[in-house]
């Protein structure tokens, strides 16, 4: 029996990171048709690979798919927001609970370091989003739920649809860093009730901002 050669990446995944990044990016804005014809002269590759990285798209949440009429960037309403925040509110703050009891002190100390990066960045837009989203996601590891970071990661492609909406609001990027602060301090404390609550209390905010 020949070997069979796999490639690191397939195809379909590397166009699927491509079309998400640009989504992030609002070059493919909400509401949008996806031309596929045209998407697959610019990568130069068939419509196939194109239609399975779509697909991995749809399942993510990031594109619709519409009966005869194609694919679409997501458009996201206030429900589908609320039911977003609320599912990261008690997976998120579920996790820092985790974290407060049985971090080790390293542990702790590095979610310290993204946080005093996160003071600093807050005059500048995109690394503000870049490290918050580091601390989440570094958070979440340290609480090492895989079944969490799955559910929790495709949310929060969602909701980065709307991100930029939500922290351009006037005064949100300082409220979000004081809240982060919030946090941080209860985990120090291995407060793990009160973790929760402050987590809690960021995502009913950022919602409030968000909508």
């Amino acid at each position: 029996m020949s070997a069979v050669t796999l490639t690191p990446r397939a195809l379909y995944e590397e166009v699927a990171e491509l079309l998400r990044q640009r989504i992030f990016r609002r070059e493919l804005e909400p509401g949008s048709w996806i031309d596929e014809m045209k998407l697959a002269q610019e990568y130069g590759i068939s419509r196939t690979p194109l239609r399975e990285a779509i697909k991995v798209l749809a399942a993510e949440g990031l594109v619709t798919m519409k009966v005869r009429r194609g694919a679409y960037v997501t458009e996201v309403s206030e429900r589908d927001l609320s039911e977003v925040y609320h599912l990261l509110s008690l997976l998120e703050s579920d996790a820092a609970g985790v974290v407060a009891q049985r971090a080790t002190d390293a542990q702790l100390k590095e979610l310290q370091s993204l946080h005093d990066k996160l003071e600093k960045a807050v005059d500048d837009r995109e690394k503000f989003f870049e490290i918050n989203e580091r601390f989440h996601m570094k958070l979440l590891a340290i609480a090492d739920n895989r079944w969490r970071d799955q559910m929790v990661a495709d949310l929060r492609k969602v909701m980065k649809l709307n991100r930029h909406n939500s922290l351009l609001k006037a005064g949100r990027v300082e409220e979000s860093l004081a809240e982060h602060r919030a946090v941080v301090a209860a985990l120090m404390a291995r407060n793990a009730s009160l973790a929760m609550q402050r987590m809690q209390e960021h995502f009913a905010n950022g919602l409030e901002a968000a909508a």
